[in-house]
């Protein structure tokens, strides 16, 4: 009971002092929504990273030229790119029976322009076998044929982003778009497949490295029949490449490695974010510590007098670390709730999630923070002498 009571004389204290309290626990606030939201945005990130990769499937191989390398200049293997067509066929001759398909892959950036309208779209070069590759729903029109091709032919199927932009609310089907400056006739739509898909505009890659004057091609990809083939199969196209090309010449990725790649990034990304933005629960606790000793001082008298009356020096620092104790945690639960806030207002935009350790993590960070800043000034009050804090003034 004495405990109890010792912990209601120091909600009594903190309620007197209401302006000083909430100022106080403001920097817990700060820290504790700050490692929340960052962390949730950061497995927001991991989320959308991982979306885009299951769009295509899992049972897709990249051939990248030169080595792969994600913490280098992205530009540097480009340099170096030595693939071409004849390295498709290398693939298919040497482990076709192991492929849906094999096919070269043109990407390029270039402004689409419809009448008065301009939008900066992806170009993507690919064959006509890919809609399935890429797994693209048609939502209008047809996708393009072998023979067009063949000849290079000037046709387009759009994706949502660049229909919204140029066209509105009316069809696109049949129009005449200028892409690079060259005049291209929109023949279909894709349906919603995610932002890293929906601004793009499909071409034969013909036609790609024909606007563009391409040379190489900017990969390979190859469409595994079975999943549980993807090793074999990126071995098998190693050996085939290695006829005519060296190994530091280009690189086999899956999804699984290029994905794993991204996400291991991402995640020391946020966990040094929300590192970084845990120093404010540091400057949280040495404000609670300094109005901690502030409230010490000007209580000097009141110590002196509960001591008169039979205080022990275990109900003084008890006193004074609960009320340290309570603005971490009242700090630390309003910065939960307004975490959960942020996090619910970047989820319209990324799927958003908290991990239950960042939870923990930030929660239980501002109770230590309570507690390790609260212990000097509960021990500086539990010793001040009886008789000279009655005499302080």
């Amino acid at each position: 009971m004495k405990i109890i009571d010792i912990s209601r004389t120091s909600i009594r204290s903190l309620n007197a002092n209401r302006g000083r309290s909430v100022l106080t626990i403001l920097g817990v606030v700060i820290g504790v929504f700050s490692v929340v939201t960052l962390v949730s945005i950061g497995r927001g990130m991991q989320n959308y990273i991982e979306d885009q990769f299951n769009a295509l499937g899992s049972n897709l191989l990249f051939v990248a030229p030169g080595k792969a390398d994600f913490g280098g200049d992205p530009s540097a293997s480009q340099t170096r790119n030595k693939l071409e067509e004849k390295h498709v066929d290398l693939i298919k001759n040497s482990a076709g029976d192991m492929f849906v398909t094999v096919s070269p892959y043109v990407v390029a950036g270039a402004n689409v322009k419809y009448k008065t309208k301009t939008y900066f779209a992806n170009i993507q070069g690919i064959d006509s076998k890919d809609q399935k590759t890429y797994n693209y729903e048609l939502q209008q029109g047809r996708f393009f044929t072998k023979a067009e091709q063949n000849t290079s032919a000037k046709i387009a199927i759009i994706g949502p982003l660049v229909v919204d932009e140029l066209f509105g609310t009316r069809s696109p089907l049949d129009s005449r778009i200028k892409v690079n400056d060259e005049t291209y006739l929109v023949i279909g739509t894709f349906k919603e497949k995610g932002s890293n898909f929906d601004d793009g505009v499909i071409v034969p890659y013909t036609t790609a490295k024909e606007t563009f004057d391409i040379q190489y091609v900017s990969s390979i990809v190859a469409k595994v029949k079975n999943q549980e083939d993807v090793e074999l199969a990126t071995r098998e196209i190693k050996i085939a490449l290695l006829n005519d090309l060296k190994e530091d010449d280009f690189s086999v990725l899956s999804q699984t490695d290029i994905l794993s790649t991204i996400q291991s990034i991402l995640q020391i990304l946020t966990i040094g974010i929300g590192s970084i933005a845990g120093i404010s629960l540091l400057v949280g606790g040495i404000g609670i510590m300094n109005i901690m000793l502030v409230s010490v001082t000007e209580r000097t008298r009141e110590i002196g007098l509960r001591k008169a009356l039979g205080a022990t020096q275990f109900d003084i620092a008890y006193q004074f670390l609960i009320e340290s104790v309570f603005l971490s945690i009242g700090g630390g639960f309003i910065g939960l709730i307004l975490g959960w806030l942020g996090t619910f207002i970047s989820a319209q935009f990324l799927r958003t999630e908290i991990p239950f350790w960042a939870i923990l993590l930030a929660f239980g960070f501002s109770v230590f923070v309570g507690v390790v800043f609260g212990t000097y000034p509960a021990l500086k009050a539990a010793k001040k002498d009886p008789v000279e804090a009655l005499r302080y003034e």
